[in-house]
């Protein structure tokens, strides 16, 4: 029997629809992977200021690949001569003393003195996907904007050491752009405010008040690293109890032994939202870095950390050695199925698999 259609509903053809990759995918990804460039066009780019060739040079030198690495370290070696004269802040808190707002307020004040700023902000990185936010220059807009200042964030992803090693190698990078103050600013305290005072001039330790028992929050390894302790968050009916944490924070610290800068460390209060504290603060950086130059303590610190920093980079340099070598990327998955099930302790594998990298690389 015929089927007659008598339906009144009509389907036109639709827009033809675009596919579902797109077909200059190619294109954009092979024009996004430029050629790197000369290594006399980094260095003569970050003399002369360039900022982007600035930031491209420090993304060879965060990044993993050998090819880029290799020429990260010829850039390195050629800005060193021209770097050093800056003043190197590390900035650290307990998470939530405003430390983003504190970095835009007072580099606001240090580039309306004739400073050039660099802010070189740890972002921390997810423990499961190991990503990071990157957020630093959307907490600070006016920084941000500002043509006399400069921020990198970079993720803390892998392991603490190569991370400070990265940062103290953008440091070197930035001086020879002309940034005559750079701040790191570090996630919070813990592990990584150690790496960071082995690379900066002046500590600053930044809290707030209103968070229950203040000296709750002294610990006293890292109060002894710091050089000046800010109160943050002074202002509207925050006041006294920043003043109460002051004077408690300054009876703590008088408690210390004097380092060898023969430096007293104060305890300041400061609002980086109503821009307050800011010119005693300058005032107290000041005060350090005449009183350590006058007495030695500067150079001979610098010193110091360029010898540390070459015994952290040999431990780096031999980690990724051993975690590189092609037996011991054959051989780890086993040792590490044995671990699990049980079958060989800890120690065992690790030694068999140590034994096995010196039998190879010694000659």
């Amino acid at each position: 029997m015929e089927l007659i259609d008598d339906s009144a509903l009509v389907v036109n053809e639709g827009v033809e629809q675009p596919p579902i990759v797109n077909p200059n995918a190619a294109a954009l990804l092979k024009k996004k992977q430029q050629r790197l460039l000369q290594v006399s066009e980094y260095v003569e780019g970050i003399l002369s200021g360039n900022i982007t060739l600035l930031s491209k040079a420090i993304t060879l030198v965060e990044s993993r690949l050998p090819e880029h690495q290799a020429v990260a370290q010829q850039i390195l070696e050629a800005c060193l001569p021209y770097a050093g004269q800056s003043v190197r802040i590390g900035i650290t808190g307990v998470p939530g003393a405003g430390k983003s707002t504190f970095i835009e307020t007072f580099g606001a004040y240090l580039t309306a003195k004739g400073h050039k700023l660099a802010v070189l902000a740890i972002d921390p990185s997810s423990e499961r996907t190991k990503g990071s936010i990157l957020g630093d220059k959307t907490r600070m807009e006016k920084l941000s904007i500002n043509p006399c200042a400069y921020i990198r964030p970079s993720p803390s992803a892998g392991s603490l050491g190569g991370v400070a090693r990265k940062t103290r190698e953008t440091i070197l990078l930035c001086e020879a752009a002309g940034f005559d103050i750079i701040f790191v600013e570090t996630v919070g305290v813990g592990q990584s405010e150690t790496a960071v005072h082995s690379m900066t001039d002046f500590f600053l330790l930044l809290m707030i008040s209103g968070a229950g028992d203040e000296l709750q929050g002294i610990k006293r390894g890292i109060m002894e690293m710091s050089d000046l302790l800010v109160i943050n968050k002074a202002d509207g009916s925050n006041v006294e109890k920043a003043m109460l944490a002051q004077a408690q924070y300054q009876s703590a610290l008088q408690l210390f032994p004097l380092g060898e800068s023969v430096w007293k460390p104060l305890a300041l209060t400061c609002s980086s939202l109503e821009n307050v504290g800011m010119e005693i603060i300058h005032e107290q950086i000041e005060k350090y870095l005449l009183q350590t130059k006058t007495n030695g303590y500067f150079e001979s610190r610098r010193r110091e950390q360029s010898l540390y920093w070459m015994y952290a980079a040999i431990n780096e340099a031999l980690k990724d050695g051993f975690y590189q070598h092609k037996a011991i990327a054959q051989q780890l998955p086993a040792c590490e199925e044995q671990v699990l099930s049980g079958k060989i302790s800890s120690f065992a594998a690790a030694k068999e698999l140590l034994d096995r990298y010196h039998s190879d690389t010694i000659v």
